[in-house]
């Protein structure tokens, strides 16, 4: 089974010197991984993570804020090349942050604005593996900050400034994680099967 990671970023060019080249080598990465890219099917950060993905033939999954290919193009003004599939949520960009966060196996953010930090918290509190891409500008160089004042942890989110090395740590972190939930599904159909009727 193919891991599903998703790229998370800004669609505006809010971010810092270099962060689209980033998401392109992160878009890439992933393919190259064998993973499955997911994105919101945007401009920007996104975009540029598809572009990555398909320059070595990876699969591409976008998820729209729009109800239709033409509310995609005429409404929100996205692009639909670089994805294999749009899948076209219809719940504007709210809605389809968490779809776009929980269809995935994982999440990278690089650069962002609001909607970033709203799929990151949706992420964090689905305890799923969150790569953060560093040195990239905008709101993910917040995260630290704002995990420290909400004293919640960190333990599944994963920092790295160089996106090769970030990709790897995330899907070493999905496969861990996926390890340890076979190992307790094992152990319930283990007391099912022993257990008197």
């Amino acid at each position: 089974m193919k891991y599903k990671i998703c790229v998370s970023g800004s669609a505006a060019n809010n971010c810092g010197p270099g962060a689209f080249k980033k998401s392109w080598e992160v878009g890439r990465e992933i393919a190259k991984q064998g993973a499955v890219l997911v994105t919101g099917a945007t401009i920007g950060i996104p975009e540029w993570a598809a572009r990555g993905a398909k320059s070595v033939k990876g699969f591409s999954i976008g998820l729209s804020p729009a109800g239709s290919m033409r509310e995609h193009i005429r409404k929100y003004h996205l692009p639909t090349s670089h994805m294999d599939i749009i899948v076209y949520t219809g719940f504007d960009y709210s809605g389809r942050n968490l779809l776009l966060t929980r269809s995935s196996d994982a999440i990278i953010e690089i650069c962002g604005r609001v909607g970033t930090l709203n799929e990151f918290t949706i992420a964090f509190e689905d305890r799923k593996p969150i790569g953060v891409l560093l040195g990239t500008g905008g709101a993910v160089e917040e995260i630290p900050h704002i995990l420290k004042v909400a004293k919640r942890g960190s333990k599944n989110v994963i920092y790295d400034t160089d996106p090769i090395r970030l990709v790897k740590k995330v899907i070493k972190a999905v496969k861990e994680q996926n390890r340890t939930i076979e190992k307790q599904e094992l152990n319930v159909r283990k007391r099912r099967n022993t257990s008197p009727e």
